[in-house]
Protein backbone atom coordinates (compact mmCIF):
# COMPACT_ATOMS: atom_id res chain seq x y z
CA UNK A 1 0.00 0.00 0.00
CA UNK A 2 1.01 3.42 -0.33
CA UNK A 3 2.23 5.08 2.67
CA UNK A 4 -0.09 8.17 3.71
CA UNK A 5 1.56 11.86 3.51
CA UNK A 6 0.14 14.81 5.29
CA UNK A 7 0.77 18.40 4.39
CA UNK A 8 3.93 20.02 5.51
CA UNK A 9 2.12 23.65 7.02
CA UNK A 10 -1.07 23.00 9.13
CA UNK A 11 -4.25 24.83 9.70
CA UNK A 12 -4.62 26.08 13.32
CA UNK A 13 -8.57 24.86 14.24
CA UNK A 14 -8.01 25.86 17.91
CA UNK A 15 -6.11 28.79 19.54
CA UNK A 16 -5.67 31.32 16.78
CA UNK A 17 -5.90 34.16 19.12
CA UNK A 18 -3.18 33.27 21.48
CA UNK A 19 -2.55 31.88 24.99
CA UNK A 20 -5.15 32.95 27.60
CA UNK A 21 -7.85 31.87 29.16
CA UNK A 22 -11.12 32.93 26.73
CA UNK A 23 -13.50 30.73 25.05
CA UNK A 24 -11.30 30.93 21.61
CA UNK A 25 -8.25 30.37 23.41
CA UNK A 26 -6.18 27.53 25.33
CA UNK A 27 -3.20 27.58 27.78
CA UNK A 28 -0.83 24.37 27.51
CA UNK A 29 -3.60 21.62 25.51
CA UNK A 30 -2.66 18.17 26.50
CA UNK A 31 -4.51 15.31 25.58
CA UNK A 32 -6.90 15.43 22.76
CA UNK A 33 -10.05 13.44 21.46
CA UNK A 34 -11.87 13.77 17.54
CA UNK A 35 -15.31 12.44 17.90
CA UNK A 36 -17.49 10.70 14.88
CA UNK A 37 -18.62 14.36 14.25
CA UNK A 38 -15.03 16.07 13.81
CA UNK A 39 -15.05 17.31 17.22
CA UNK A 40 -12.20 18.14 19.49
CA UNK A 41 -12.32 17.29 22.77
CA UNK A 42 -9.22 19.21 25.12
CA UNK A 43 -7.71 18.79 28.19
CA UNK A 44 -6.69 22.49 28.89
CA UNK A 45 -4.11 21.54 31.23
CA UNK A 46 -3.69 25.16 32.65
CA UNK A 47 -6.48 26.41 32.26
CA UNK A 48 -8.05 23.60 34.43
CA UNK A 49 -10.80 22.79 32.08
CA UNK A 50 -12.20 20.29 29.05
CA UNK A 51 -13.00 22.37 26.04
CA UNK A 52 -14.88 20.81 23.12
CA UNK A 53 -14.80 22.88 19.91
CA UNK A 54 -17.82 21.80 17.60
CA UNK A 55 -16.54 21.37 13.77
CA UNK A 56 -15.86 24.69 12.01
CA UNK A 57 -16.67 26.41 15.28
CA UNK A 58 -14.68 30.09 16.04
CA UNK A 59 -14.59 29.04 19.86
CA UNK A 60 -14.58 26.34 22.18
CA UNK A 61 -17.36 25.45 24.80
CA UNK A 62 -16.17 24.24 28.60
CA UNK A 63 -17.58 21.24 29.01
CA UNK A 64 -16.32 19.95 32.41
CA UNK A 65 -13.90 22.39 34.69
CA UNK A 66 -13.51 26.09 33.94
CA UNK A 67 -14.13 26.74 37.66
CA UNK A 68 -10.35 27.63 38.76
CA UNK A 69 -8.19 25.19 40.30
CA UNK A 70 -9.07 22.96 42.85
CA UNK A 71 -10.56 19.47 44.42
CA UNK A 72 -14.19 20.11 44.08
CA UNK A 73 -16.41 17.93 41.77
CA UNK A 74 -16.56 20.53 39.36
CA UNK A 75 -13.44 21.58 39.29
CA UNK A 76 -9.97 20.33 37.56
CA UNK A 77 -6.31 20.47 38.42
CA UNK A 78 -4.26 20.09 35.93
CA UNK A 79 -6.24 17.47 33.64
CA UNK A 80 -3.43 14.92 31.06
CA UNK A 81 -6.04 13.58 29.33
CA UNK A 82 -9.75 13.00 28.06
CA UNK A 83 -12.08 10.50 26.05
CA UNK A 84 -15.43 10.64 24.99
CA UNK A 85 -17.61 7.41 25.24
CA UNK A 86 -19.17 7.66 22.52
CA UNK A 87 -21.89 4.47 23.63
CA UNK A 88 -23.41 6.07 26.80
CA UNK A 89 -22.42 9.97 25.38
CA UNK A 90 -20.27 10.12 28.65
CA UNK A 91 -16.57 12.45 29.34
CA UNK A 92 -13.79 10.50 31.05
CA UNK A 93 -11.15 13.01 31.87
CA UNK A 94 -7.42 12.30 33.55
CA UNK A 95 -7.85 15.05 36.14
CA UNK A 96 -3.73 14.54 37.27
CA UNK A 97 -3.08 16.79 40.03
CA UNK A 98 -6.28 15.77 41.84
CA UNK A 99 -5.19 11.96 41.72
CA UNK A 100 -8.67 10.61 40.24
CA UNK A 101 -10.30 9.65 36.83
CA UNK A 102 -13.51 11.40 36.23
CA UNK A 103 -16.53 10.99 34.40
CA UNK A 104 -18.81 13.77 33.30
CA UNK A 105 -22.53 12.39 31.60
CA UNK A 106 -25.92 13.50 31.77
CA UNK A 107 -24.37 17.21 33.94
CA UNK A 108 -23.36 14.92 36.68
CA UNK A 109 -20.09 14.35 37.52
CA UNK A 110 -18.79 11.23 39.21
CA UNK A 111 -15.19 10.16 40.60
CA UNK A 112 -14.20 6.91 39.09
CA UNK A 113 -11.02 6.13 39.92
CA UNK A 114 -9.82 7.93 43.19
CA UNK A 115 -6.13 7.84 44.06
CA UNK A 116 -4.42 7.50 41.14
CA UNK A 117 -1.61 9.63 39.51
CA UNK A 118 -2.88 9.14 36.25
CA UNK A 119 -1.94 10.61 32.67
CA UNK A 120 -3.31 9.02 29.66
CA UNK A 121 -6.68 6.91 29.17
CA UNK A 122 -7.80 4.86 26.24
CA UNK A 123 -10.78 2.62 25.47
CA UNK A 124 -11.06 -0.71 23.72
CA UNK A 125 -13.89 -1.65 21.88
CA UNK A 126 -15.46 -3.80 24.63
CA UNK A 127 -15.89 -0.62 26.29
CA UNK A 128 -12.83 -1.35 28.96
CA UNK A 129 -11.03 1.62 30.25
CA UNK A 130 -7.07 1.66 30.39
CA UNK A 131 -5.28 4.49 32.66
CA UNK A 132 -1.82 5.17 32.45
CA UNK A 133 0.01 5.14 36.32
CA UNK A 134 3.27 7.42 36.20
CA UNK A 135 3.37 7.19 40.27
CA UNK A 136 2.94 3.09 39.64
CA UNK A 137 4.86 2.60 36.27
CA UNK A 138 1.85 0.58 34.70
CA UNK A 139 -1.31 0.58 32.80
CA UNK A 140 -4.55 -0.88 34.23
CA UNK A 141 -7.83 -1.39 33.24
CA UNK A 142 -11.00 -1.30 34.63
CA UNK A 143 -14.78 -3.02 33.46
CA UNK A 144 -17.23 -0.28 33.17
CA UNK A 145 -19.04 -0.16 36.20
CA UNK A 146 -16.60 -1.77 38.21
CA UNK A 147 -14.18 1.10 39.02
CA UNK A 148 -14.36 0.65 43.08
CA UNK A 149 -12.08 -2.21 42.36
CA UNK A 150 -8.54 -2.10 42.20
CA UNK A 151 -8.55 -2.75 38.12
CA UNK A 152 -6.16 -5.22 36.86
CA UNK A 153 -2.19 -4.85 35.43
CA UNK A 154 -1.90 -5.20 31.89
CA UNK A 155 1.44 -3.70 31.11
CA UNK A 156 4.22 -2.86 33.68
CA UNK A 157 3.95 -2.60 37.34
CA UNK A 158 7.58 -3.94 37.85
CA UNK A 159 8.87 -0.86 39.39
CA UNK A 160 10.35 2.29 37.72
CA UNK A 161 12.98 1.18 35.35
CA UNK A 162 14.26 0.21 31.60
CA UNK A 163 13.43 -3.35 31.62
CA UNK A 164 11.38 -4.80 28.67
CA UNK A 165 8.89 -4.95 31.42
CA UNK A 166 9.03 -1.59 33.28
CA UNK A 167 8.51 1.74 32.89
CA UNK A 168 9.90 5.26 33.40
CA UNK A 169 6.99 7.58 33.25
CA UNK A 170 3.93 5.68 31.22
CA UNK A 171 2.24 8.36 29.39
CA UNK A 172 -0.31 8.59 26.81
CA UNK A 173 -1.51 5.57 25.51
CA UNK A 174 -3.54 3.66 22.79
CA UNK A 175 -5.40 0.44 22.71
CA UNK A 176 -6.12 -1.34 19.26
CA UNK A 177 -8.43 -3.69 18.10
CA UNK A 178 -6.74 -6.97 19.39
CA UNK A 179 -6.19 -5.40 22.91
CA UNK A 180 -2.33 -4.61 22.72
CA UNK A 181 -2.18 -1.43 24.61
CA UNK A 182 1.15 0.93 22.75
CA UNK A 183 2.04 3.08 26.01
CA UNK A 184 3.99 6.25 25.85
CA UNK A 185 7.24 5.52 27.97
CA UNK A 186 8.42 9.02 28.43
CA UNK A 187 11.80 8.78 30.34
CA UNK A 188 12.78 5.86 28.67
CA UNK A 189 12.53 7.62 25.16
CA UNK A 190 10.45 4.66 23.76
CA UNK A 191 6.94 3.43 22.99
CA UNK A 192 6.44 0.19 24.29
CA UNK A 193 3.76 -2.43 22.86
CA UNK A 194 2.14 -5.12 25.41
CA UNK A 195 0.21 -7.48 23.51
CA UNK A 196 -3.47 -9.01 25.50
CA UNK A 197 -2.03 -11.11 28.60
CA UNK A 198 1.78 -10.73 27.77
CA UNK A 199 4.01 -10.15 31.24
CA UNK A 200 6.52 -7.80 29.09
CA UNK A 201 6.41 -5.26 26.37
CA UNK A 202 8.21 -4.82 22.96
CA UNK A 203 9.72 -2.23 21.81
CA UNK A 204 7.87 -0.63 18.66
CA UNK A 205 9.83 3.08 18.78
CA UNK A 206 12.72 4.77 19.75
CA UNK A 207 15.01 2.78 22.85
CA UNK A 208 18.12 4.11 21.77
CA UNK A 209 18.51 6.90 24.52
CA UNK A 210 17.24 10.16 24.49
CA UNK A 211 18.33 12.16 21.06
CA UNK A 212 17.09 13.44 17.90
CA UNK A 213 18.09 11.38 14.73
CA UNK A 214 15.48 8.50 13.58
CA UNK A 215 16.03 5.71 15.75
CA UNK A 216 15.55 7.83 18.60
CA UNK A 217 12.35 9.84 20.50
CA UNK A 218 13.18 12.27 23.55
CA UNK A 219 10.40 12.30 25.59
CA UNK A 220 7.41 11.05 23.49
CA UNK A 221 4.39 12.12 24.04
CA UNK A 222 0.96 11.56 22.28
CA UNK A 223 0.43 8.04 20.47
CA UNK A 224 -1.47 6.54 18.06
CA UNK A 225 -1.80 3.47 15.85
CA UNK A 226 -3.42 3.59 12.27
CA UNK A 227 -5.09 0.09 10.51
CA UNK A 228 -2.35 -1.19 9.30
CA UNK A 229 -0.28 -1.36 12.75
CA UNK A 230 1.88 2.06 11.93
CA UNK A 231 2.60 3.51 14.82
CA UNK A 232 2.37 7.56 15.86
CA UNK A 233 4.32 9.08 18.37
CA UNK A 234 4.44 13.01 19.31
CA UNK A 235 8.33 13.12 19.80
CA UNK A 236 8.07 15.81 22.32
CA UNK A 237 11.16 17.39 22.86
CA UNK A 238 12.17 17.26 18.88
CA UNK A 239 9.20 19.04 17.97
CA UNK A 240 8.21 16.55 15.39
CA UNK A 241 5.83 13.62 14.83
CA UNK A 242 7.08 10.23 14.07
CA UNK A 243 5.78 7.71 11.93
CA UNK A 244 7.20 3.94 12.75
CA UNK A 245 6.38 0.60 11.15
CA UNK A 246 6.72 -1.92 13.75
CA UNK A 247 9.92 -3.69 13.68
CA UNK A 248 11.88 -1.27 12.17
CA UNK A 249 14.73 0.31 13.15
CA UNK A 250 14.31 3.82 12.98
CA UNK A 251 11.50 5.94 12.03
CA UNK A 252 9.91 8.69 9.71
CA UNK A 253 9.48 12.30 10.31
CA UNK A 254 5.66 13.13 9.31
CA UNK A 255 5.70 16.61 10.26
CA UNK A 256 7.69 18.91 12.40
CA UNK A 257 11.52 18.15 13.22
CA UNK A 258 12.51 21.79 12.01
CA UNK A 259 13.21 22.83 15.24
CA UNK A 260 10.66 24.64 17.95
CA UNK A 261 8.75 27.49 17.07
CA UNK A 262 4.85 29.02 15.85
CA UNK A 263 5.09 28.79 12.40
CA UNK A 264 2.46 26.64 10.64
CA UNK A 265 5.35 24.18 9.55
CA UNK A 266 6.73 24.15 13.26
CA UNK A 267 5.78 22.67 16.56
CA UNK A 268 6.77 23.53 19.93
CA UNK A 269 6.76 20.47 22.66
CA UNK A 270 3.70 18.72 21.11
CA UNK A 271 1.85 16.70 23.49
CA UNK A 272 -1.92 14.99 22.33
CA UNK A 273 -2.37 13.27 18.98
CA UNK A 274 -4.81 12.41 17.27
CA UNK A 275 -6.38 11.33 13.59
CA UNK A 276 -10.15 12.18 12.62
CA UNK A 277 -12.21 9.18 10.07
CA UNK A 278 -10.21 10.80 7.28
CA UNK A 279 -6.72 10.37 8.49
CA UNK A 280 -6.10 14.15 8.84
CA UNK A 281 -3.35 14.37 11.81
CA UNK A 282 -4.36 17.10 14.76
CA UNK A 283 -1.50 17.94 16.98
CA UNK A 284 -1.62 20.05 20.58
CA UNK A 285 0.58 22.50 20.32
CA UNK A 286 1.29 22.91 24.32
CA UNK A 287 3.69 26.15 24.07
CA UNK A 288 2.27 27.55 20.78
CA UNK A 289 -1.51 26.95 22.90
CA UNK A 290 -2.71 25.59 19.29
CA UNK A 291 -4.17 22.69 17.93
CA UNK A 292 -2.90 21.86 14.67
CA UNK A 293 -4.15 20.18 11.92
CA UNK A 294 -2.29 18.56 8.93
CA UNK A 295 -4.31 17.38 6.14
CA UNK A 296 -4.06 13.89 4.37
CA UNK A 297 -2.75 14.22 1.20
CA UNK A 298 -4.31 11.74 -0.91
Amino acid sequence: PKFKKWKEHAITVVGTYGQGNESNQLDGPYGIFIDKKKNIFITDFNNHRIVEWKYNAKEGQIIVGGNGKGRRIDQLNRPTDVIVDQQNNSIIVADQWNRRVIQWSNQKQQILIDDILCWGLAMDKHGFLYVSDVEKNEVRRWKMGEYNKEGIVVAGGNGRGDKINQFSCPAFIFVDEDQSVYISDRDNHRVMKWRKDATEGTIVAGGNGQGGNLTQLFGPQGVTVDHLGHIYVADWGNHRVMRWREGKEEGEIIVGGIGEGFQSNRLYWPRGLSFDDEGNLYVADFIACRIQKFEIVL
